[in-house]
């Protein structure tokens, strides 16, 4: 398959992802689909919360509008131009994905795709519906689609390279088990905020998305925000009380009850506005429906942090960094782990 054979597709599919993830109804043929084959999408991702309870409709058409973003001509083509053209040969990357939020993986098999490899894709049991969904879409379009893209359900087989994506302890499963082929292999990662203290109200709202986007369950997430030692929090908790729905989600306030109560058997000392927990701690991680809050006395603080723990972060937040707001919306360059995925498969 050609590479504009290859942008065609994507292209397409991209105009479909962007229109459901902003809720419209079928406009037409000028879509490439039916009404019926644009509906059973939607259907989908309305009814994918029954298989995994994260997986809102709002949380899927979330990540359909990040991934649709990508999927315009343009910006493949500038993505891809500076990269060697396909191979004649091109090679089988297994793709083994993640499933903490939906279609995490899509971009690793994107960068196969646009590099004229073969994607051999390995699904979460947590996200198995989705992928094979947009894989159906694409093939009302190019019909060769199947020579490129191979969904295993089982055990990967006969492929030269791989890329991982897992927990600290899958990492060390496949770094044995895939080892000995090109590979990359993630772990676990989370994203930090840095507050100056001269931020606006609408810049501490838009770190609420990146805090609650997703629910907080991506690598992307905010999971600790540095502070200026006499900031006063309840300007975070202010910002974030449009977000107070989210306690309406069952899965997400039984995380936010259990960690309050044990918390406060320990006689941790918390903040509490109902949906969120602060605990001031400089710890990396915190669980899921509780934040981190790490005062500093100087900037080179939050620097030299910031660089001991450079490979577990994933990204930061603030003024100088990714703009508030933007951690979950990445762009064709923002590569998981700092790893360019796109210059691993380009030079198999």
């Amino acid at each position: 398959m050609k590479l504009e054979e290859r942008i065609n597709v994507l292209t397409k599919l991209g105009r479909i992802m962007n229109d459901i993830g902003l809720e419209r109804p079928w406009k037409g043929f000028e879509l490439g689909v039916n009404k019926e084959e644009y509906e059973q999408l939607v259907e989908l991702v309305n009814r994918v919360k029954i298989y995994n309870g994260w997986f809102t409709p709002a949380a899927v058409r979330t990540a359909f509008k990040g991934i649709s973003s990508w999927l315009n001509e343009k910006d493949l083509l500038a993505w891809i131009k500076e990269y060697p053209t396909p191979p004649k040969q091109p090679k089988t990357v297994a793709i083994i994905m993640a499933g903490n939020i939906p279609l995490v993986g899509f971009h690793d098999f994107l960068s196969v795709f646009m590099a004229g490899h073969k994607a051999q894709v390995k699904l979460s049991s947590d996200d198995r519906h989705l992928f094979p969904a947009l894989v159906a879409i694409m093939r009302l379009f190019q019909p060769k689609i199947d020579e490129w893209i191979d969904v295993k359900e089982h055990k990967l087989e006969s492929f030269d390279a791989v890329i991982a994506t897992g927990s600290d302890n899958s990492a060390n499963y496949f770094e044995t088990y895939f080892g000995k082929y090109p590979h990359i292999i993630r772990k676990n990662r989370t994203s930090i905020a840095v507050i100056e203290g001269d931020e606006s109200k609408e810049d501490l709202e838009a770190l609420g998305e990146d805090v609650f986007t997703f629910y907080g369950l991506g690598c992307r997430n905010v999971s600790q925000v540095w502070v200026p030692e006499d900031f006063d929090v309840n300007r975070i908790f202010e910002a974030f009380f449009k977000f107070g729905d989210i306690a309406n989600h069952n899965k997400y306030a039984n995380n936010y009850d259990y960690n309050k109560a044990v918390y406060l058997l320990n006689l941790e000392h918390l903040l509490d506005n109902g949906f969120i927990l602060f605990k001031e701690d400089k710890k990396l991680n915190s669980p899921l429906g509780m934040l981190h809050i790490a005062r500093y006395s100087s900037k080179d603080e939050v620097e030299n942090y910031i660089f001991e723990y450079r490979n577990k972060i994933q990204a930061v937040v603030g003024k100088n960094y990714v703009p508030f707001g933007k951690a979950q919306q990445p762009t064709l360059d923002d590569f998981a782990d700092g790893v360019n995925t796109l210059d691993f498969v380009t030079k198999l």
